[in-house]
């Protein structure tokens, strides 16, 4: 089936590019990025695509929603060099991305149950041994102390000084605060984003719009979700084709 349809219906980087709103110079772009397999030349020297490209350019589109530019890009090119393990394993790989993603949801949202059964006074009261120092605290949420620097000057947490060593010390509102940025990070907000979720936390003056960037978040999710059923299809339709 393969060879029949790499030989019927000769079209040119046009006619591609029209049927799937590209413009003829990204059609060339992914071909000599191996995204497409290479073409055939006319005697002319022009390039002259088949079905079977047609194929490979829907089925790269439809992976892009789900898996991202780049992933996509390697699956494609897995597949072209004849590597279908390769280009499983990429998807594997995008799939467990996506079920870490959701139980970072699902800890951000039992962070905020947390939040909301404990009063504010509650986590201010924290003793000196639920303190901790930015070693630690970073190595405990697997980033660097430089991260922790760059959330305290964007005031999204705010740990005191120790009088004597000057050490930052951060107590259990702080460790509250840095885990709830860094859940929110990996969601995919950006600083100023979250910054307003941070006060209105501290502020205790509701969760509203926390809420809503997490309704958010899970729509994306399943979004995503979606689309690498969609980009699965498509992409099933090309390797059958190729035989």
């Amino acid at each position: 089936m393969g060879k029949n349809l790499q030989n019927e219906g000769r079209l040119r980087p046009i006619d591609l590019a029209r049927a799937h709103g590209l413009s003829t110079q990204a059609v060339r772009n992914y071909e000599e990025g191996g995204i497409l397999p290479a073409a055939d030349r006319t005697p002319h020297g022009y390039r002259a695509y088949t079905p079977l490209h047609a194929l490979a350019l829907r089925a790269f589109l439809a992976l892009l929603p789900g898996h991202g530019h780049q992933v996509a890009g390697s699956i494609l090119r897995a597949v072209n060099r004849g590597e279908a393990d390769e280009a499983f394993r990429l998807i594997d790989a995008s799939h467990a991305q996506l079920l870490e993603d959701r139980r970072t949801l699902q800890a951000v949202e039992s962070a905020i149950r947390d939040l909301t059964r404990a009063p504010a006074s509650e986590a201010d009261a924290a003793s000196e041994t639920g303190s901790t120092f930015i070693g630690p605290l970073a190595v405990k949420l697997g980033i660097r102390p430089a991260t922790l620097r760059k959330w305290e000057n964007a005031g999204l947490v705010r740990p005191r000084r120790d009088q004597l060593t000057g050490y930052r010390v951060y107590d259990a509102s702080d460790v509250r605060d840095a885990r709830l940025v860094h859940q929110l990070r990996r969601g995919g907000y950006l600083l100023e984003q979250i910054a307003p979720l941070i006060d209105q936390v501290r502020a205790a003056g509701g969760l509203e719009p926390l809420e809503g960037a997490l309704r958010d978040w899970q729509g994306r999710l399943s979004a995503r979700a979606r689309a690498m059923l969609t980009g699965a299809a498509e992409l099933e339709a090309y390797l059958r084709e190729r035989g």
